[in-house]
């Protein structure tokens, strides 16, 4: 479906007359508004916006319409994280809620564009949400049925019988086999993963001790991660030497002077097209409108 330019919007659309007498056009379908053209418009509907009361007609429509014609910003992040293998329209449903709080707590007086303030506040429910629901490891689809199926069984058949059922009972009120039971309970173990403050009792000293003074020291990559997923599709639009470049510096860690030697050119050279790719990166990330 084409997107709708302003003036396609705005020149056969009825005005609708907000409370203090101003007048904004009635958009029959905002999400077909061009990302572009629904920078323009959102701003006459946030001037709008709060002159309004909570609550009213007008306040209703200026705030769902401003929610339908940013949705393609909720779209554009949802993207990024395609390649976590949950469904895309979950993820957009998800990021929805952050458009949501964006628009209810953005100011116009902060003279910030909309796209810059809303973004981070998409991405970061969208990150909630796999911190809040993803297993700590990867299970397989029939199994994390199986766990929640085996849940319900062991709630149902422990409260019947009054002590915690066996394999063999569980296995006949799932038609599963015995193996499989035992396989979903292994699942079960996958999706929850202990607290490093979880206290952790001592047999040789006998005191009590915290999880995460047993483990290993905290890697500051680690919280890379997902900004690296998000910046893996942004990074495949990079020309072969760009990567290269990205790569020898950011995976490699070679100073300026060895990537020169390594592609043929001065390290001045290095030093500026490292910039300018980051400087791209960086408005992959935060304006919807470069790609």
């Amino acid at each position: 479906m084409a997107a709708v330019t302003v003036a396609q919007a705005t020149a056969t659309a009825e005005e609708t007359v907000t409370t203090d007498g101003a007048a904004l056009p009635l958009i029959e379908d905002p999400t077909r508004v061009s990302p572009r053209d629904a920078r323009e418009l959102s701003r006459q509907f946030f001037d709008r916006l709060v002159m309004l009361d909570e609550g009213t007609h007008d306040y209703q429509y200026v705030r769902n319409t401003l929610i339908e014609m940013n949705l393609s910003l909720v779209r554009y992040a949802a993207s990024r994280f395609r390649a976590r293998g949950d469904s895309l329209e979950d993820i957009v449903q998800v990021g929805t809620i952050g458009l949501i709080k964006a628009i209810d707590r953005f100011e116009v007086s902060r003279e910030v564009e909309f796209t810059t303030f809303a973004v981070p506040y998409i991405v970061g429910e969208i990150k909630r949400f796999f911190r809040d629901t993803s297993w700590a490891v990867h299970v397989p689809r029939r199994l994390q049925e199986a766990r929640a199926e085996l849940a319900k069984a062991t709630e149902e058949l422990g409260s019947r019988l009054g002590r915690t059922p066996t394999t063999r009972e569980l296995s006949e009120l799932m038609s599963l086999s015995e193996e499989e039971v035992i396989e979903a309970r292994k699942a079960a173990n996958c999706y929850q993963s202990a607290s490093l403050d979880a206290a952790v009792t001592s047999d040789s000293e006998n005191s009590e001790s915290v999880l995460a003074a047993f483990l290993g020291e905290e890697d500051p990559s680690l919280e890379l991660v997902e900004d690296f997923h998000s910046l893996a599709p942004l990074i495949a639009e990079l020309g072969e030497r760009e990567r290269r470049i990205i790569h020898l510096r950011f995976v490699e860690e070679l100073t300026q002077a060895q990537i020169a030697e390594r592609i043929g050119v001065s390290q001045m050279h290095v030093s500026r097209l490292i910039s300018r790719i980051i400087k791209q990166l960086r408005a992959g990330l935060l304006e919807p409108g470069v790609a």
